[in-house]
């Protein structure tokens, strides 16, 4: 099935230009998948800036650090697409593994550290944890551990979970900063809509381009104001072009490029809870992406090879040095907004990446859009697919009391509970606040009551974790019809084990059926 021939109940998907199989001409392809990654690159830099400053990174370093995190992406976007579950989702870096790699700084960074760097021996350790814990990853995925959750995965489950993507970034600092620059933010959102809601029947250019243009136009007027002097440095709208200037043109990007990483027990087991989180975030994307493009729910092979797969990227992304990869959500709300769900246009999109990944000058470009910008495409994207979350409930019995005190729990406990969290910097103190500091009884058990305690901790910081695993917890314990869960319903629009062709399928199986 194609990606445009029917939406998941069955109709003709009007809203969707091109689908998960289709190839647009090369040059709008081109455009359409850096539009693709445009709609991320706020939090693909977020990410190793934020670890850059935790580790006290120098600023040549970071420049590098950061292409790496978009050489990475590249990589795992083809990877994924071509040989994972072949949907058009950009790999990026994970907000849900920062909780645990900032713990893993901060223990190594607050201790001495002799013969190298503070930054470079948390990296290592980083790095380590990292590794290791994607490969349960692997072995979950391939293994069908993961896929055989998707006999538990109602539309009560899904519906709540990809919501809570969405409404995760509701109170990111790019949108509720208290000196936010709301004119800019406004004419970002403001542009968003006129093109993509207003103008997209008046011409086939606003209804493609709607992320694209109005990032570089309201850019442009940022840059103009900051060349001019109307705003000034400390103004969140200020573009500084100087810093471009001053890049390098080329950076080193290599595997294991700073140094040999480092393995510790304690380190592995919270990383593996950011893991786990990523695992459940991302199910959710394939939900909600399948949903975008018209396709059928994905089947058990489809997220059994979706996570296997990135669970490998997030072993590369080890090894080269960064702080994983996994699903981004950003460029489904960008399939949302224009129909463009190739899987050919995000595949261009990665190879662009990749390479400008190695220019300085693009990642300090990419660095000088202003926050406020990015929280207007937040606003547009991340609505969308809270609205595509709460549009599975259409399968659903919801004059069902049952159906809804789970779906209304699932949403309340998986903004409260993250809420709650934010309390607390790290997993550090969270431990302090529960006490951990006076659980000394055996060197094991401290460990193992570490380990508990840090797994709370970023698990509950990410809010679709919390509202998918008590909405799963929930509809599979209290009594409830098939019917009345949306299984019935949810059974006839699943795609068949068939319709997946893992690379191997497509590429051996018809030399395995020619030796039967």
């Amino acid at each position: 099935m194609t990606g445009n021939e029917s939406t998941a109940d069955g109709t003709v998907g009007d809203d969707i230009e091109y689908g998960i199989d289709e190839r647009p001409p090369l040059g709008e392809s081109v455009v359409l998948g850096v539009q693709h990654y445009l709609t991320m690159v706020g939090a693909n830099i977020a990410v190793p800036l934020i670890l850059a400053g935790a580790m006290g990174m120098p600023g040549d370093v970071t420049a590098r650090f950061v292409g790496t995190f978009f050489v990475v992406s590249g990589i795992a976007t083809l990877a994924q697409t071509t040989f994972g579950n072949r949907y058009p989702i950009v790999q990026g870096a994970p907000f849900s593994m920062l909780a645990p790699a900032l713990a893993i700084v901060g223990v190594v960074t607050a201790g001495s550290v002799s013969g190298q760097p503070s930054w470079e021996a948390a990296l290592l350790q980083l790095q380590g944890a990292i590794i290791v814990a994607s490969l349960v990853e692997v072995a979950m995925g391939y293994f069908g551990l993961v896929g055989r959750l998707r006999r538990f995965l109602s539309p009560i489950v899904i519906a709540p979970t990809i919501a809570l993507i969405g409404l995760s970034l509701f109170s990111a600092p790019q949108i509720t900063a208290s000196n936010q620059s709301w004119w800019l933010l406004g004419l970002t959102l403001g542009l968003i809509l006129l093109f993509s809601q207003y103008l997209d029947v008046r011409h086939k250019a606003f209804r493609l381009y709607p992320v694209i243009l109005a990032l570089v136009i309201a850019w442009v007027v940022a840059a103009a104001l900051s060349v001019f002097g109307v705003i000034g440095v400390d103004h969140p709208g200020y573009v500084d072009l100087g810093a471009v200037a001053s890049s390098r043109l080329l950076l080193p990007i290599y595997p294991f490029q700073w140094g040999t990483p480092q393995v510790t027990t304690a380190f592995i087991i919270g990383m593996f809870a950011g893991v786990l989180a990523s695992i459940v975030e991302s199910i959710g994307d394939y939900y909600a992406v399948a949903n975008l493009s018209g396709s059928g729910a994905p089947s058990e092979k489809r997220i059994n090879h979706g996570i296997g797969m990135e669970g490998l990227m997030n072993v590369f992304a080890g090894i080269m040095g960064t702080g994983g990869s996994t699903s981004y959500s950003e460029n489904i709300g960008a399939i949302g907004l224009t129909g463009v769900a190739s899987r050919y246009v995000v595949q261009l999109g990665a190879v662009v990446m990749l390479f400008v990944g190695f220019v300085g000058y693009f990642g300090q470009l990419i660095a000088t859009i202003p926050d406020p910008i990015v929280g207007g495409l937040f606003i547009a994207m991340f609505g969308q697919i809270v609205a595509v979350g709460i549009s599975n409930l259409r399968h659903v019995d919801l004059d069902s009391s049952r159906n809804t005190f789970v779906v209304g729990f699932a949403l309340f406990v998986g903004l409260a509970i993250p809420a709650y969290m934010g309390n607390f910097e790290s997993t550090i103190a969270f431990r302090e606040a529960v006490g951990f500091a006076s659980i000394s009884a055996s060197p094991a058990l401290e460990a193992a009551a570490q380990a508990v305690v840090d797994t709370i901790y970023i698990i509950g910081s990410t809010g679709m974790a919390v509202g998918g695993l008590a909405a799963l917890v929930l509809d599979n314990t209290i009594p409830g019809s098939r019917e009345e869960r949306g299984l019935a319903a949810w059974d006839r629009i699943t795609e068949d084990e068939s319709e997946f062709d893992s690379a191997w399928d497509r590429w051996l199986g018809a030399d395995a059926e020619s030796e039967r």
